[in-house]
């Protein structure tokens, strides 16, 4: 699925995004930086023992920020970093911190010149953050910052499975409907 959000096309897909040809690539990473599970594990795997050595350097990530590497051995680029909160029902920081990952990745994607971006489902896996809400955050937040910016041609979100995929499906065609109402 995809629409044009002014200058920028907005995209969903079902997929592995180590393998995705944008400029960059999101990293829904942890503090450290340094490797995990999951798509963390899957891109520090996929771009090669560089990215690890990179990452070092970087000396972690506060929840909500992004970082910028290079791709090494990945289609992409560079691998943007960014550490997305661990879901607590009861807080009201955290939908905050997820809409800021997003954004902060994107911020940085413009600073250094990235055209094309490729997101996973950022927080959603072992942090356990409920789909159906991280999915219109994620949508929403990326679709006020391109409404914006029109640096960016091409955001992808890149969705591990069909579950995830029709979930953002659902959110994005419920945002087009408001934002055409």
């Amino acid at each position: 699925m995809r629409t044009k959000v002014h200058e920028t096309t907005l995209e969903l897909a079902q997929g592995d995004i180590t393998l995705q040809e944008t400029d960059a690539i999101v990293n829904a990473a942890n503090n450290s930086l340094l490797g995990g599970g999951g798509v963390d594990g899957a891109i520090h795997r996929a771009a090669g023992p560089q990215l690890l050595e990179a990452t070092r350097k970087l000396n972690g990530c506060p929840t909500g920020e992004a970082k910028i590497t290079p791709g090494f051995r990945l289609k992409a680029r560079y691998v943007i970093h960014t550490v997305g909160p661990i879901y607590e029902p009861n807080d009201a920081e955290i939908p905050a911190l997820l809409a800021s990952a997003y954004r902060r990745s994107l911020e940085v994607a413009v600073e250094n010149g990235v055209r094309t971006l490729a997101f996973p489902a950022i927080s959603t896996g072992v942090y356990g953050y409920p789909l159906e809400e991280a999915a219109r955050i994620a949508l929403r937040t990326t679709w006020a910052f391109v409404e914006q910016s029109p640096a960016i041609t091409l955001v992808r979100f890149v969705l591990f499975s069909e579950r995830i995929y029709l979930t953002f499906e659902n959110a994005l065609t419920q945002l087009i409907r408001e934002k055409n109402a």
